[in-house]
């Protein structure tokens, strides 16, 4: 028999590789166990009911770690055999509603699945069982993204398993600056989303139809989290090369490694002579073409865009302007927060890990 801490290493261990929210959430109550926690310390910790907690243990206790997987719940067997459930999810995953039969629906709601289970199993659910259902087969009502067709996903792939963890091997020797980089306007009106508001009722947010704004462009350091950034009138090769010059001003020593997109003014011949100047200490990494989910500072924009810009309407340029600096003055008191929200972020995002 394991002792108590051969037993919490390997739940430990158990914890590294689970993916599931649900047995990972029965090892934590194990692991809180086992290192003697009570039952009561545990349902504040987990924020589940007692007798949810001393159902795992009693489990646990009676058939091992092994005992809290699904086969030994409880509960009423499903309906659907387990072949059955796999079919199902694997059908909402891989496929649109009229391209299995039900004409003109676009997008899964639990009324659809509820009439799919019924064609293809001869099962009745109700709403609430199937909304149960798409919990326990880890399906969330989610809302789309989009992604560009043209992009090359070989490309995206080997930047990610290739270039960008060669950049970081050698981040301690010959180059001291990680730096990704982008370009975006920033509108008067940018989109809605999302807000709290008295039921029933809807938000208005007044505006005059016209679209005016103001062109950013940033570097995000990956390993400080500091961001170097200016404003201007235009995008052209002239204002970028200026935008470099503040850049490589504000990291005077070092090499200098700059992410970023292939955008025209990135490969323009008015850079030449400034990057000889440069000496080989800047030196440019272009992302994969249509790759903006892999650029740092795409994250930068959406986060500006959400605290200022979504759902508020500017009579005026300059309060844009006003309420951008604010923002950048805010973010850049807390480097760390940058790093947590855009960096570590990015690498655990499931672009990255399903590439």
């Amino acid at each position: 028999m394991k002792s108590n801490i051969e037993e919490l290493l390997e739940v430990e261990n158990r914890l590294k590789h689970e993916n599931g929210r649900r047995m990972y959430e029965r090892y934590q109550a194990i692991r809180l166990y086992l290192m003697g926690k009570s039952i009561q310390e545990i349902t504040i910790i987990l924020k589940r009911a007692d007798k949810t907690i001393r159902t795992y243990i009693n489990t646990y206790k009676e058939h091992g770690l092994d005992g809290l997987t699904m086969k030994f719940s409880t509960g009423k067997p499903p309906r659907l055999t387990a072949e059955q459930q796999a079919q199902l999810k694997q059908t909402i995953i891989d496929n649109l509603p009229h391209e299995v039969g039900f004409p003109t629906k676009f997008n899964w709601t639990l009324e659809i699945i509820s009439l799919y289970i019924k064609r293809e199993f001869g099962h009745d659910y109700s709403i609430r069982g199937v909304s149960k259902m798409m919990h326990r087969l880890e399906l969330s009502y989610t809302k789309p993204t989009y992604t560009l067709e043209a992009a090359d996903e070989e490309k995206q792939k080997d930047f990610v398993e290739n270039t960008f963890p060669e950049v970081k091997k050698i981040d301690n020797g010959e180059i001291s600056h990680i730096l990704f980089e982008d370009e975006s306007m920033i509108r008067d009106y940018q989109a809605l989303q999302y807000t709290w508001f008295a039921k029933g009722k809807q938000r208005i947010i007044k505006t005059t139809g016209k679209h005016r704004g103001v062109k950013l462009l940033a570097t995000v350091n990956y390993v400080t989290g500091e961001v170097v950034w200016q404003e201007e009138e235009q995008y052209t090769a002239v204002e970028f090369l200026a935008f470099l010059r503040k850049v490589t001003a504000a990291y005077p020593t070092g090499n200098i490694v700059m992410i970023l997109d292939n955008a025209r003014i990135h490969h323009a011949k008015l850079l030449e002579p400034f990057l000889k100047e440069m000496g080989g200490r800047l030196k440019f990494i272009f992302l994969p073409p249509y790759s903006p989910q892999l650029n740092v500072v795409e994250g930068l924009w959406k986060w500006l865009k959400s605290d200022v810009i979504n759902n508020v309407f500017y009579h005026k340029v300059e309060e844009i302007r006003i309420n951008i600096r604010a923002f950048m003055k805010n973010i850049m008191q807390d480097p760390v927060k940058i790093i947590d929200r855009l960096c570590v972020r990015m690498e655990s995002n499931a672009i990255w890990e399903n590439l």
